[in-house]
């Protein structure tokens, strides 16, 4: 969660060979370096207002084309938010030549003051007793679980993303069959908040044993050279055939596998047949395995892990794209810019605006509530970066990290 004007690549970096990915040239690798950087801020904003809209936009169940809209951001803005950790986390440690030595150690110090600050403000905007299921602290915990991870190159990191994805959720489904009697349900998942590292690894509502895996694959991604037009365009391909093979895998699943459907529409209601895609029809209670096949962004199954890792790599494609093929782009997005420059301000902002506002259900407030909330943190976030480089929590947070400077 940093801006770009503080996230430069260090003198000298080069790809490394694995990623099979051309250096930018001296003439172009500047420029190259902030359009990739201002296309991830971009991207940033827009999962920061996705989360904005599944907390204080109408709820998706109402139909239409705003339930539909309010609908695509459930769970696939948290996932582009944990997707975009990954980059974080490759900047601090050294974006394509990872960082040893004395800068090393002082880059891991870095990363773990983070995260515990993450664990703390989490903590800390959890108990203000707002309905929203805070990601602070669960962020603050996939930076740690993924930190032995930093010097690995992306092909290393896409094999373990992958990998994680397919076997993490069922460790996640066999650890709540251990924890409990076998069952989900909105208590223990849907607010369950932080009350601790059960709840922070397998039943808080993003458990890190199903997010880690975006926050691998975002550092995968970190590591090419995003700089090049051939590598954006792979990545956005790569991101729309993931999402269309786990949204398209689980209908396919809940259509051809004898008794799925059935057997959940029996757990769930009718909603259900809409679980391939949409989280509806609510949280899985697993009392029954068809819940498996599944895609609901909030389902923690693996096909919903390969469509939401798709639609992230997918926004961030886009917007790393159209930043360098539509120059005004940039003029005319620049308070979404802002505001994903100033992320982790932007997200508490909007906590404690719900808290203020006394907002008790989410989602479902009105657009103009939603517009309301957008609309004041794009103020706040452009008059703010016209004077400083950094939000004022990204402020603080380099202060504090900043004394890893101090580890020999």
């Amino acid at each position: 969660m940093a801006s770009v004007q503080h996230l430069q690549d260090p003198p000298g970096d080069r790809v490394p060979p694995a990623d099979h990915a051309p250096a930018p040239t001296p003439e172009t690798g500047r420029r190259a370096s902030a359009n990739r950087l201002i296309g991830v801020d971009l991207a940033r904003g827009l999962a920061v207002f996705g989360m904005y809209a599944a907390h204080v936009g109408p709820s998706p169940d109402q139909g239409g084309v705003t339930g539909f809209l309010m609908e695509l951001t459930h769970g696939r803005a948290s996932a582009l938010f944990a997707f975009l950790a990954g980059f974080a986390v490759v900047l601090i440690t050294g974006r394509s030549t990872p960082k040893t030595g004395l800068a090393g150690r002082q880059a891991i110090a870095k990363v773990v003051i983070r995260a515990v600050i993450l664990l703390a403000m989490g903590t800390a905007l959890t108990s203000t007793g707002t309905p929203v299921d805070v990601i602070l602290a669960f962020y603050g915990v996939y930076f740690l679980l993924v930190l032995p991870l930093y010097r690995l190159r992306a092909r290393s990191l896409a094999v373990i993303a992958a990998g994680t994805a397919v076997v993490f959720p069922q460790l996640l489904y066999i650890g709540m069959q251990a924890i409990g009697d076998g069952t989900y349900d909105d208590g223990n998942r849907g607010h369950g908040g932080v009350d601790g590292i059960i709840s922070l690894l397998f039943s808080g509502s993003y458990p890190a044993l199903t997010w880690v895996p975006f926050v691998i694959a975002g550092m995968a991604v970190a590591r090419l050279d995003l700089a090049s037009a051939a590598v954006r365009i792979r990545l956005a391909v790569s991101g729309a055939s993931l999402a269309v093979a786990g949204y398209g895998c689980s209908w396919l699943a809940l259509h051809l596998v004898p008794g799925a459907l059935d057997a959940l529409v029996q757990a769930a209601g009718p909603d259900v047949a809409s679980a391939w895609w949409s989280d509806i029809a609510g949280y899985p209670t697993y009392d029954t395995p068809a819940w498996m096949l599944v895609a609901s962004p909030h389902s923690e199954t693996t096909l919903s892990l390969v469509g939401n890792a798709g639609v992230a790599m997918a926004v961030l494609a886009t917007c790393l794209i159209a930043v360098d093929a539509v120059p005004r782009l940039r003029a005319l997005a620049r308070p979404v810019i802002a505001v994903g420059s100033m992320s982790l301000t932007a997200y508490v902002l909007h906590i404690a605006g719900i808290w203020l506002l006394g907002i008790e259900e989410l989602p479902g407030s009105p657009l103009p509530v939603l517009f309301g909330f957008m609309g004041a943190v794009m103020v706040f976030a452009t008059v703010w970066s016209r004077f400083f480089r950094r939000g004022p929590l990204e402020q603080l947070m380099a202060k504090a990290t900043g004394i890893a400077r101090h580890v020999r």
